[in-house]
């Protein structure tokens, strides 16, 4: 009698864990195949490689472009509002898992110090499009060593 009892109560107290943590587990946006528009803005914004790196560049200026203002600006040419920051930009859109990133998706690293400081826009295969302080608007593979180390999170805005 006591060993039916056991088994019942661990069968409810496993529904129960099931209930509370299954709802958190797909809660995350999964891979999904890229939009015509990811694709467009991923084309959109390799039209600026090689523009020049500036710290704190004024947003909406195309001569030069920091991370978060480059990202800025090319979302916003596709009606996406973002805030101007890299930080700021890590609390917007759904979070995703780094294993089912999507064409356009933003992702976040640690470039320097503790928290976020460099944003780049998921362009697929494994690269990112971003502005980099010694390259300027480039594309660079995110599986590389130095971008696995210093990889944060990333957010879904499509």
């Amino acid at each position: 009698m006591n060993k039916k009892l056991t088994i019942k109560l661990l069968l409810a107290c496993s529904l129960v864990v099931t209930g509370l943590f299954g709802s958190m587990i797909a809660a995350s946006p999964k891979a999904s195949a890229a939009t015509q528009q990811s694709l467009d803005l991923v084309a959109y914004g390799k039209e600026h490689l090689g523009t020049p790196y500036q710290y704190g560049a004024e947003a909406g200026v195309t001569y030069a472009f920091d991370c978060s203002s480059y990202v800025q600006y090319v979302f916003d040419q596709f009606g996406i509002e973002l805030p101007r920051t890299s930080i700021s930009q890590a609390y917007t859109g759904e979070k995703v898992d780094k294993a089912y990133l999507s064409v356009g998706d933003l992702v976040f690293f640690r470039t320097g110090g503790n928290g976020i400081s460099h944003v780049a826009i998921y362009a697929g295969d494994g690269k990112i499009l971003h502005a980099s302080s010694s390259q300027g608007v480039t594309v660079s593979n995110m599986n590389s060593s130095y971008w696995t180390k210093n990889y944060v999170t990333a957010r879904r805005v499509l």
